[in-house]
């Protein structure tokens, strides 16, 4: 069974799903060391088939896949109802129909299938923690599996069962891994979280949130046996980012990153435009918001328009650079080695 601790690279290219993180991207780390998640949220049984194919053919080293556990909290509707009023005069300006939600399991069951049947090296969870039934099946088929966790108490929920962890702080771009789309996210910062977690539950570690720079990678790998970077990649070359979100991550009218609800109703950071100032009071309801607000950020991303886009990004994200993904893992690791004294 897959090992991070076998990696050249102790470097793992974060599941940015819904755009960022391509076959290209995953494969480009791997091939230098390093690994990375295929992201499947988002994506049916049969497209996160065909991104496995994808990365398959760009490499032949060991890669993982990222799952979003369905959401079954409790939606209300009176307060979606009142959301969809406030993006109404938005949906308009940008001709487009704001659709009803519906419920979407993205084809849980049947990647799980899928991966039973044509294994990957690793697989992680996100949102949740699927019970026993779900995993031994893929542990057996000799896949690692591991559990998304932002909190010491979902550290511990994970500790019995689980291959690995990923631990992720707040600096982290994009999605909080929270269990419920209403949790308050825990706001001890990666290192610290880190220690509490290493401290008290005996796992590999894979740590996540904010880290773009050599020190601060340094720091967490004296307690994680990997580092997981999403915004450090987000300009490489073979990452799938959007031109508006490349365009606005070096746009100095954005100051600051925001965590928000106003993208999907899940807690997100993201670069603080006019949308998250405008609609910060989203009702936590994921996928909901997130299946009534798409439209209409798909809109504002062809126009061109960022104000109205999910800018996912880590706190650092003022630090990242582009080129090649591979040498950007080569020239973080160099710099590492450096600092800590390792070939």
């Amino acid at each position: 069974m897959f090992t991070f601790s076998s990696l050249d690279l102790p470097i793992v290219v974060a599941p940015m799903a819904g755009g960022p993180s391509t076959p290209e991207l995953v494969a480009a780390v791997a091939d230098v060391g390093g690994t990375g998640f295929v992201p499947a949220g988002y994506l049916d049984a049969a497209a996160m088939a065909d991104k496995i194919r994808a990365t398959r053919e760009l490499t032949d080293r060991p890669f993982g896949v990222n799952l979003f556990v369905p959401n079954d909290d409790e939606v209300d509707g009176t307060a979606l109802d009142a959301y969809r009023a406030a993006l109404q005069p938005v949906a308009d300006r940008f001709g487009v129909e704001l659709p009803q939600p519906s419920h979407d399991d993205e084809d849980f069951a049947a990647k799980i299938a899928a991966l039973q049947q044509d294994p990957v090296a690793f697989v992680s969870f996100t949102f949740a923690l699927p019970d026993r039934s779900v995993i031994e099946p893929l542990q057996a088929a000799g896949i690692a599996v591991g559990a998304t966790v932002t909190s010491l108490d979902e550290a511990r929920a994970a500790a019995v069962g689980y291959d690995f962890l990923v631990v992720q702080g707040p600096e982290a771009g994009g999605h909080r891994g929270t269990y419920h789309a209403s949790t308050t996210p825990d706001d001890t910062p990666l290192l610290p979280l880190l220690a509490q977690v290493v401290a008290e539950i005996d796992l590999p570690v894979i740590a996540a949130g904010g880290l773009i720079e050599a020190p601060a990678i340094a720091d967490a790998l004296s307690l994680a046996d990997a580092v997981q970077l999403g915004t450090a990649y987000l300009l490489a070359t073979e990452a799938g980012t959007s031109a508006v979100h490349r365009a606005a991550l070096g746009d100095s009218r954005f100051t600051e990153t925001i965590v928000t609800r106003a993208f999907t109703g899940r807690p997100a950071r993201a670069l603080r435009n006019a949308f998250t100032d405008q609609f910060a009071d989203a009702p936590p309801s994921y996928p909901a918001v997130h299946q009534l607000t798409q439209p209409l950020r798909r809109a504002a991303a062809a126009a061109g328009e960022p104000d109205y886009v999910h800018l996912w990004a880590g706190i650092g994200w003022r630090s990242i650079g582009g080129g090649s993904a591979g040498d950007i893992a080569r020239a973080l690791w160099a710099e590492v080695a450096s600092l800590v004294g390792a070939d």
